[in-house]
């Protein structure tokens, strides 16, 4: 019988511009928790609109984030979210993924969404795992808190340990975080992740409020108008009334 000896891992890093990242391997639970909460709200979108420089600001997510280029996956994770400020987006794209070596910088933020498959190493293995790739703040959020045994928590970087960012709980019963990477509070709300900005102390703006404020402006025009239209005619009102008079 003839036996095939297994492929072994290249010992020197690919290179190359046809070097790519593998996939991450199908998590159907795991995809269908991230896209509720930060594709089919449209909250990545929204969190890239808001914070700019699209040019050089990533803001993306499940694509492998490793130290350098290789085809060993082993111990290596692929965030729900992803912000990278002053970053090559052309490269993050043509390796599908981010090579830390090759930006030249760990990414600032990631988060982790919970699902039933992912919960446990979110907070037992990836806090270590991202804390020793340098990312800055590590996020999680649970609808639930029934996998993560919290419902939001967040940590940021000091001396290489994760040291937790305060969670307050406001009056209504949602939970708040500050991040300082971002300079906006996250937020769990009715078991959905909102992202606020502390300035203005309102969400950031969305597809909905966006329709909303130009509603209230087109509303606001129309009343104005209104307003003016009736104006003029109580001025030829007036007018006619004068005229009549003098004759």
């Amino acid at each position: 019988m003839t036996t095939t000896k297994p492929t072994p891992i290249p010992t020197t890093p690919p290179t190359g511009p046809e070097f790519r990242l593998p996939e991450p391997p199908e998590d159907h639970e795991s995809k269908v928790t991230s896209f509720l909460h930060l594709a089919a709200n449209g909250n990545a979108h929204h969190l890239a609109m808001h914070l700019g420089n699209l040019d050089t600001t990533l803001v993306g997510g499940e694509r492998y984030v490793v130290a350098r280029t290789t085809r060993n996956m082993a111990g290596s994770h692929y965030p729900d979210l992803v912000v990278a400020f002053d970053v090559n987006l052309a490269a993050y794209h043509a390796r599908n993924g981010y090579i830390i070596d090759e930006q030249g910088k760990p990414p600032d933020f990631v988060l982790e969404i919970a699902s039933p498959s992912t919960g446990n190493t979110d907070m037992d293995e990836k806090p270590a795992d991202y804390a020793a790739q340098g990312i800055g703040e590590y996020w999680t959020f649970d609808a639930t808190g029934e996998y993560h045994g919290v419902r939001l928590s967040g940590y940021r970087l000091v001396g290489g340990v994760y040291v937790a960012i305060d969670i307050e709980e406001l009056p209504d019963g949602s939970l708040q975080g500050y991040s300082p990477t971002l300079n906006l509070d996250l937020r769990w709300e009715l078991e959905q992740l909102v992202f606020y900005d502390p300035a203005s102390g309102q969400p950031i703006a969305t597809f909905n409020s966006e329709r909303e404020r130009a509603d209230n402006a087109e509303a606001r025009a129309d009343t104005a108008e209104a307003r003016a239209a009736a104006a003029e005619a109580r001025i030829r009102e007036l007018e006619d009334k004068l005229r009549r008079r003098d004759d």
